[in-house]
């Protein structure tokens, strides 16, 4: 789930089979979560990301997602990440130019502060809201953290998003109206619900439905972490200062018998995402709930096209002021933006 393109990179050749006709090309969109980079050889920026843009989804905004691209190489290891900021700064101008379409792309981010500086961290939070030119106006802070091997640990240990430090950092983000991104695993989930409870002011969003693992030790009991997940999800859900981002899960898993040949389309994505996006949109409701690209990790499994397409297919029966939630303005109001 994390921003890693791992062993290989999107294939635009075999995205390219499947074609679609656009569905409710006119609703308004703001994609919450992309990435831009250059990695492993492989070149994300804005001249890639506007050909995604230009499939056909009224995509009107954008918000850039940190993934540690860019960061300064000398200086303090604190301020490094400032590089990354001021590269999409730039981005964000390239865009604003006109010649990529009419997207605002890069219209805000969320960048990365080490939040265990605690609450002294203020200033290098103004000195990324400076950098960025009014663009930052959030934090992720990353912390999946698992007590089996087999499992990727982001952060040293366990708890570290209620970390005494790490909950001072994040007092001083809600004194100043920025937002917190929080990225970690299922089993963790209830250490967000603690730090909504103890920051009530603090807007937090929740990437990719909370993470559920379904590799390592817990491959071949779905139906288990499906349930241990859900519980999690709801007991969140009733902190209302808690958005959820809804994406970034797998398709087809590794007993998929279909034809791999072609990549998926828009309906066998609905249809592999809809128990977990379903209970999240009952669990937050529309307001808090926000469709995300995850882009160009998603890529690597299917196209933009067809990834707007799956969410339009899961938001059929919602209403019209429901859809606009779930496609802008949650994300608008998370990280207060204009729409």
């Amino acid at each position: 789930m994390a921003a890693n393109m791992g062993q290989t990179a999107p294939d635009d050749d075999w995205l390219g089979k499947v074609d679609e006709p656009i569905l409710e090309p006119d609703l308004a969109i703001v994609d919450p979560h992309h990435h831009l980079w250059l990695r492993n050889g492989y070149t994300y920026m804005m001249p890639e990301l506007a050909v995604d843009l230009a499939s056909g989804h009224n995509v009107v905004a954008t918000v850039f997602a940190e993934c540690h691209s860019m960061y300064r190489q000398e200086g303090l290891e604190a301020e490094r990440s400032l590089g990354e900021t001021e590269f999409v700064r730039g981005q964000a101008a390239m865009s604003a130019g006109g010649q990529f379409g009419d997207t605002r792309a890069c219209d805000v981010m969320f960048g990365n502060v080490d939040l265990t500086l605690g609450a002294g961290v203020k200033p290098l939070f103004e000195r990324h809201m400076e950098a960025s030119g009014g663009r930052f106006h959030g934090v992720r802070y990353s912390t999946g953290w698992d007590g089996d091997e087999r499992i990727n640990n982001v952060v040293p240990a366990a708890g570290m998003l209620i970390d005494d430090r790490v909950r001072a950092a994040a007092a001083v983000l809600a004194e100043m109206n920025l937002s917190l991104d929080s990225w970690l695993y299922h089993p963790q989930l209830d250490d967000v619900g603690a730090l909504a409870d103890a920051l009530p002011d603090l807007r937090i969003i929740l990437n990719h439905v909370g993470s559920p693992i379904l590799g390592g030790p817990y491959r071949g009991k779905s139906d288990e972490v499906f349930a241990d997940w859900r519980g999690r999800i709801e007991n969140v859900a009733q902190r209302p200062n808690v958005f959820i981002k809804l994406g970034a899960l797998p398709i087809r898993m590794p007993g998929f018998a279909g034809d791999r040949s072609l990549p998926p389309g828009g309906e066998e994505v609905a249809n592999a995402w809809r128990p977990w996006i379903e209970t999240c949109i009952e669990a937050f409701g529309p307001s808090r709930s926000m469709f995300e690209s995850n882009f160009p990790v998603q890529k690597r499994w299917c196209s933009y096209q067809v990834c707007w397409n799956a969410f339009k297919r899961l938001a059929a029966d919602a209403s019209a002021s429901e859809k606009a939630d779930l496609f802008a303005g949650a994300a608008a109001r998370a990280y207060n933006m204009s729409v």
